[in-house]
Order: structure tokens, then C-alpha cells, then sequence
């Protein structure tokens, strides 16, 4: 008994169709990773910007100047894992700009940063 000719051209066609599936989801996942590092890392990097500005707003409003301001604010920021890009301090406001790197979820992946800025103070 000899079997039809279109069962004969099919075979394999399931694993070609299971790796491509197989590929499609990997690359997903790949992209969900990117994807959720770069949030992480600009929560990081706000989280870093707001503690920053507070400690700079804080010493200006006890007195310290605006070198301390910015020193202070540079020390909460660098103790957050982030980069004090800026520190622009007022009267009683201290305005501040960090970075904060992207962790790699991949090798090779290129290297991006999160930017945060934030202003703590009095109101003007």
C-alpha cells in the first residue's frame, strides 16, 4: 500500500513550525526582559533624583550653602547606585538631574541610561 503524495510532503513540516514558535517566544521574552529593565532602571534613577533633591533642600534650609546643597545631594544620589548629573540649588529649592544605568538583560546589549530630575523645597 503506498501512501498519498500530500502525507509524504508534509512530514517534518511540525518541527519546522515548533522551532519557529519556539523562536518567536524567545525573542519575546528577550524583549519583555529589555523592556523591564529599562523601567527598573528609570524607577531607580527617580527614586535617586527625589532622595537627592530632599538632602540638597534639607541642608539649604539649615543653612549649609549651596556647595554643601549639592554635596549633599550628590552623596544621596552616588548611595542610590545613580550618577548626579546636575544640582541647581535656590533660596530653599534644590533642583537635581541624575542618571542611572540600564542593567544588561542581555550580553551584548547596548548600554542605555535612565534620566531623573526632581526639585525639593520650599514653594516658591
Amino acid at each position: 500500500m503506498t501512501q498519498p503524495l500530500l502525507a509524504s510532503r508534509d512530514k517534518g513540516a511540525g518541527t519546522v513550525l515548533m522551532l519557529g514558535l519556539a523562536g518567536a517566544i524567545v525573542v519575546a521574552i528577550v524583549a519583555c526582559l529589555l523592556v523591564g529593565a529599562a523601567v527598573l532602571a528609570g524607577s531607580r534613577a527617580q527614586s535617586a533624583a527625589d532622595l537627592g533633591a530632599i538632602a540638597g533642600a534639607q541642608a539649604l534650609l539649615d543653612g549649609l550653602g549651596p556647595e554643601a546643597a549639592c554635596a549633599a545631594a550628590g552623596s544621596v544620589v552616588q548611595a542610590n547606585g545613580a550618577e548626579l548629573l546636575s544640582c541647581v540649588p535656590g533660596a530653599e529649592r534644590c533642583e537635581v538631574v541624575v542618571a542611572h544605568e540600564v542593567s544588561r538583560a542581555v550580553r551584548g546589549s547596548p548600554v542605555a541610561r535612565a534620566v531623573a530630575r526632581a526639585v525639593a523645597g520650599a514653594s516658591p
